[in-house]
């Protein structure tokens, strides 16, 4: 007995002094497991299609449950965490989000796969915060903390891009429950060592909770996502399922920053983003995501209906992205000590639109090494851009307020992945449709429903056969090739403005105050028997 006690006494000093990278770590393998469900199920629609038979808004519900949730509840649980505990905030999240995995692996029907879903989004939207403003309070010297947040930034990278690939291993050689069962051990394991080792941490305490302010974010933050994702399917904006959601979310968002700007103790202090760095950071998230997930999306139907790979091969493919996005996490604190906040995120966007460009050489035929040198260009550039940016806005941020900083720039992800689904996926399919409106020999309602996207084209074609069904195949590889050209020439100009935006970030990497660069002191969070909190008071030690 007395063993086990020094083994835990030795674990929880490991946490709290120099071994605090013990808790980045745990932070990391948290973030891993919420980033690999945001795209683990893609590779799996077919199979759930098959078994569940959804209608098509149910299987619209099973895919968008998760993101939806998750977005807008960052802010209520970020926010929630700075008051009543970081710490108690993201194991409650590991708990649920186990849970919620084991109803989504054995779910029998589409509605309860989607209440899964939504549940999953509730852990993840109380984990992915959490994580950022623990990590916040654990690395108070802002050099260190750079080095941590190029770590953090690489495992969400890696989560990402990795989850296409092990979805599509699980779901060929298993069945597609099993795409979430992977995280029941997972949670299994984390949460006794979560409780073990992450120190508890709160923001500011004084007043109380603001309950509908935080749900007045949730509700407009919902609206809006919700809104800009049925622009992302095809719904034109006049249509009034898409402007209504955005209208009454913007609408609700307005209402909640004026009533943050009236109380004494806000939710979120809205006077962050009148500080350049804090609001242009936030800015240039949104423009990275924009770019990576519309652009990743748009690679992925290229790589399987124009190069026919399998969804494992086309994950495989995706593997560059995935280690270039590693090595610009590894090098990052780094190059921020050297060239500085401005140039890093500039650069950054700069390198991004420089791959895209040289993607706009992709054909009809597939050329391994043009396509592996543009995803790791891809990926090195924008994850330079978010790395940074990210460091940005979190060390601008005060630490009693890290809660609501991390929910925001998550929240901010989460909106600049949806709007990039949305416009650039517009931008394809404006580019794609018209090839359409006149093709010889072909039915105007064959033509018509092959205008929707290449995949219908193909059905399409097949039912058709013969010359018809040729020549409408080849129309419709054509002038998805060619709304590709497009679609990347606008991504690059978008990246090149964000590159201009960065130009309002600090030239060099400001270690000037104690708070930021303290002299090192052992330890830097102590963990003590009681468990008494880490106040948001800068020092990052416990308060007695």
């Amino acid at each position: 007995m007395s063993g086990t006690i020094t083994a835990v006494a030795r674990l929880r000093a490991a946490a709290g002094g120099a071994n605090r990278w013990v808790v980045l770590v745990v932070l990391c393998l948290s973030l891993l497991l919420v980033a690999l469900d945001a795209t683990v199920l893609h590779v799996a629609v077919p199979a759930v299609t098959e078994d569940l038979r959804p209608s098509g808004v149910e299987l619209l519900w099973i895919v968008d449950a998760y993101p939806l949730i998750c977005a807008a509840l960052l802010i209520l649980f970020g926010t929630l965490g700075d008051r009543i505990g970081r710490r108690r905030v993201l194991l409650i999240g590991y708990a649920i989000f186990g849970i919620a995995s084991a109803v989504a692996a054995f779910a029998a029907t589409p509605d309860i796969l989607i209440a899964a879903r939504a549940l999953l989004g509730v852990g993840g939207a109380m984990i992915m915060p959490a994580t950022l403003s623990i990590l916040r309070a654990v690395f108070p010297d802002r050099r260190e903390r750079a080095m941590a947040i190029g770590i953090w930034t690489a495992v969400a990278a890696v989560g990402a891009a990795t989850g296409p690939v092990l979805g599509g291993f699980l779901v060929e050689h298993f069945w597609w429950g099993s795409v979430f069962l992977i995280n029941i051990p997972l949670m299994a394991l984390i949460l006794p060592i979560g409780r073990l080792l992450l120190p508890e941490s709160r923001g500011n305490t004084d007043g109380p909770w603001d309950v509908l302010g935080a749900l007045l974010a949730a509700a407009g933050v919902l609206g809006v996502v919700l809104g800009v994702k049925r622009l992302g399917v095809g719904h034109g904006l006049l249509d009034a399922r898409t402007v209504g959601p955005l209208l009454i979310g913007a609408v609700l968002l307005v209402l909640f920053v004026r009533r943050q700007r009236r109380r004494e103790h806000p939710l979120i202090d809205i006077r962050m983003f009148a500080r350049a760095t804090f609001s242009t950071s936030v800015g240039c998230i949104v423009l990275a995501m924009l770019a990576l997930v519309g652009l990743e999306l748009i690679a992925v139907q290229y790589l399987q209906l124009i190069l026919g790979l399998s969804p494992l091969e086309t994950g495989l493919r995706l593997l560059p992205l995935t280690f270039a996005a590693m090595a610009a996490g590894a090098t990052g604190s780094s190059t921020l000590r050297r060239i500085g906040p401005r140039a890093m995120v500039g650069w950054g966007f700069v390198l991004t639109a420089a791959a895209v460009l040289l993607l706009v050489m992709m054909g009809q035929h597939d050329r391994p090494w043009l396509l592996t040198t543009g995803f790791v260009l891809l990926g090195f550039g924008l994850q330079t851009t978010l790395f940074a940016a990210y460091e940005s806005m979190l060390s601008e941020a005060p630490q009693e307020h890290a809660g609501g900083a991390a929910a925001i720039g998550e929240t901010s992800y989460q909106l600049g992945a949806g709007m990039g689904i949305a416009l650039l996926g517009s931008i394809m399919n404006a580019a794609y449709a018209p090839a359409f409106s006149s093709l010889p020999g072909v039915p105007a309602s064959a033509s018509n429903a092959a205008s929707h996207s290449l995949g219908e084209a193909y059905q399409v074609s097949d039912r058709l056969g013969g010359g018809a069904g040729e020549t409408l195949r080849a129309t419709a590889r054509h002038a998805f090739v060619d709304g590709l050209h497009v679609t990347l020439l606008v991504s690059a100009g978008l990246l090149l403005l964000g590159a201009l935006a960065a130009l309002k970030l600090p030239r060099v990497m400001d270690c000037s105050t104690a708070e930021q660069c303290p002299r090192p002191r052992r330890p830097d969070v102590s963990i003590p028997a009681s468990r008494e909190p880490v106040e948001a008071t800068g020092s990052g030690r416990a308060a007695h």
